[in-house]
């Protein structure tokens, strides 16, 4: 996925969040519990939403986007202390190995022509009791309104690389030595899979 089109929609993407606020309200419970004293770093922050939610509870969170217009929008406003964004590339992290004690990256995988590099990147910034937190978008044909909003976001020029099923994804995490520890699928504006991984 290009920056530029991510920059160009940086400005109109932290409301479309507040728009989803109810939606995700799991999500935030669910990865604040995980999180607590942690080191973590989250990849494709975006706008910064769930950062600026669940880093009062970590030990030190870093959040990251390839995108500098998102990270320019996720430093806008009030941030907690123990927070820092950066612009970083998923694939090709400027971290050392046994970094972090989480990874979180949120409905961001599905845009990677190649999103197994992200997870070997992952893997090796992760410590070895480390967790992955990876929610993702799946698909379901009967869902209209998420059928809608994928050709809505295909007309500014974001492009869904995989459109894995709940199954699909699942698989996917082990078919590259990731072990399910939890999951759950939960209804948004398009139906997505809340997985949590450890290192096999």
């Amino acid at each position: 996925m290009k920056g530029k089109i991510w920059d160009l929609y940086a400005p109109i993407y932290s409301r479309a969040m507040r728009a989803e606020e109810r939606s995700y309200a799991f999500l935030y419970r669910r990865i604040a519990k995980l999180v607590r004293a942690k080191e973590v770093l989250e990849l494709a922050t975006g706008p910064g939403v769930l950062a600026k939610r669940i880093a009062p509870v970590t030990k030190r969170m870093l959040a990251t986007d390839y995108s500098e217009g998102m990270i320019a929008e996720a430093k806008k406003g009030i941030c907690p202390k123990n927070l820092r964004f950066e612009v970083a590339d998923a694939l090709s992290l400027p971290y050392a190995d046994a970094s972090f004690d989480a990874v979180i990256i949120v409905n961001a995988l599905h845009l990677l022509p190649e999103p197994e590099f992200a997870l070997r990147e992952i893997a090796r910034v992760l410590r070895p009791d480390g967790i992955l937190i990876a929610p993702n978008f799946v698909k379901k044909r009967e869902h209209f309104v998420g059928r809608c909003w994928e050709a809505v976001l295909g007309l500014v020029g974001v492009r869904f690389e995989h459109q894995w099923t709940a199954g699909e994804y699942l698989a996917f995490f082990r078919d590259n030595g990731w072990e399910l520890l939890f999951y759950k699928e939960t209804q948004a504006r398009m139906p997505f899979l809340y997985v949590e991984c450890g290192r096999s």
